[in-house]
C-alpha cells in the first residue's frame, strides 16, 4: 500500500484497500471470493489507467512533487558509476541543495550538476527543499568551467520550484549568480544536456538548464513561476492554482510542441517512484543516444546550434 495519497488518487487507494482485505480473508481461496478479487483487481486497472493517462496540469504538477518521487542522487546512483562529489563555490560556502560531481556514463567521462531535494523534513531542511543559494549556482558554475577546460560533457538534472528568494541570498547577488550561470552555459564548448526530473520553476531551473538538449521526464512541469505563486499574483488567490497551471502550459506534453522541449522520457502509472530503475535506464539511455550525437560536433558549431535553439525555443 502506498504511503503517500493525492487527492485524486484516493478513489483507486480505498478500491485497493477493499482488495488487501479480501486477500487476507481466511476464505479467499473460495471460488466465489477469487471471482471478486479478480473482478477487483480488474477495476483498479481500469481506474488506474482513467486516472493517471488523463492527468490535469495541476494533478502533473502535484505529481511532480511526491515526496517519493526519485532525486538526482538516486539517478545518479542507478544512472552512473564512480560519482565524485565536489563540494563548495570557494568564495562563500557549500549549499547542500545543488550536487555536483563527476562520474562514468558507461565509457563517457561526464560533469554532474542537480537541484538536490531532501526524502524526509530534516533532509529537505539541510538542502532547504531543493531551492539553491548563489553559491550554490557559483558551485555548478565551477565545475562547468571545469567540464570545459577538460572536455568533459555536462549532464544537468533539474528539480526545483525556484531559486532560493531569502534576503541573505539576495545580499550575496543571486539575480546576478543566475545571469551569469544563464550567459555561460550559452557559450560553453562542451555537449550539455538537462534532465527535468520533477519540477522546474524560473530561473533558479534555468541556472542549470540551458543545454544543446532538454529532457523532461512525461510527469515533471516546466513554468516560468509555480502555479500558486501564479494564480497569487493575477487572482490574489493562491487557491486557483490549478487554473493557473492550466495556463501556464507548463506540462511536457505541451512544452514539447512549443519545440521547448527536446524529448519526453516517458513514466511508470503513478509516476516515477512507482519502478524508478526502469526511469533510470530510460534516461540513461536517452543520455547516450544524445551524446553519441553531440560528442560528434565541433565546439563551434555546438555552441552555434545551441544559441539557434534557444533563439528559436517556443516559436513552434
Amino acid at each position: 500500500m502506498r504511503k503517500i495519497i493525492l487527492d485524486f488518487e484516493k478513489p483507486l487507494v480505498e478500491l485497493e484497500k477493499k482488495l488487501e482485505l479480501l486477500k487476507k480473508l481466511p476464505s479467499s481461496q473460495e471460488e466465489d471470493i477469487i471471482k471478486e478479487i479478480t473482478s477487483l483487481e480488474e477495476e483498479i486497472g481500469k481506474l488506474r489507467e482513467k486516472i493517471y493517462l488523463n492527468l490535469t496540469p495541476w494533478q502533473k504538477v502535484q505529481l511532480s512533487r511526491h515526496p517519493e518521487r526519485p532525486k538526482t542522487l538516486d539517478y545518479i546512483g542507478e544512472i552512473f558509476t564512480d560519482f565524485i562529489e565536489l563540494h563548495g563555490d570557494r568564495l562563500f560556502k557549500d549549499d547542500p541543495a545543488i550536487v555536483c560531481g563527476l562520474a562514468y556514463l558507461e565509457d563517457y567521462k561526464v560533469a554532474i550538476v542537480g537541484h538536490q531535494k531532501g526524502k524526509n523534513v530534516t533532509e529537505n531542511i539541510i538542502r532547504n527543499f531543493g531551492m539553491p543559494h548563489p553559491e550554490g549556482y557559483r558551485k555548478a558554475l565551477r565545475l562547468m568551467k571545469l567540464a570545459e577546460k577538460f572536455s568533459l560533457p555536462i549532464i544537468s538534472f533539474i528539480d526545483t520550484q525556484g531559486a532560493y528568494p531569502g534576503i541573505g541570498a539576495e545580499e550575496r547577488g543571486q539575480a546576478w549568480a543566475i545571469a551569469e550561470n544563464i550567459k555561460t552555459m550559452g557559450l560553453l564548448k562542451t555537449p550539455i544536456i538537462a534532465v527535468n526530473i520533477g519540477e522546474g520553476g524560473s530561473g533558479g531551473a534555468l541556472a542549470v538548464g540551458v543545454g544543446d538538449k532538454l529532457l523532461m521526464l512525461e510527469n515533471a512541469y516546466y513554468s516560468v513561476i509555480t502555479p500558486e505563486g501564479c494564480a497569487s499574483i493575477l487572482w490574489q488567490d493562491p487557491s486557483k492554482a490549478s487554473k493557473a497551471a492550466e495556463a501556464l502550459k507548463l506540462t511536457a506534453n505541451e512544452l514539447k510542441e512549443m519545440g521547448i522541449v527536446d524529448e519526453i522520457i516517458p513514466e511508470p502509472l503513478g509516476g516515477a517512484q512507482e519502478d524508478s530503475y526502469s526511469v533510470s535506464q530510460k534516461i540513461k539511455d536517452s543520455l547516450l543516444k544524445n551524446l553519441n550525437i553531440l560528442t560528434k560536433k565541433s565546439p563551434d558549431k555546438l555552441v552555434s546550434a545551441r544559441w539557434n535553439r534557444i533563439k528559436n525555443a517556443g516559436t513552434k
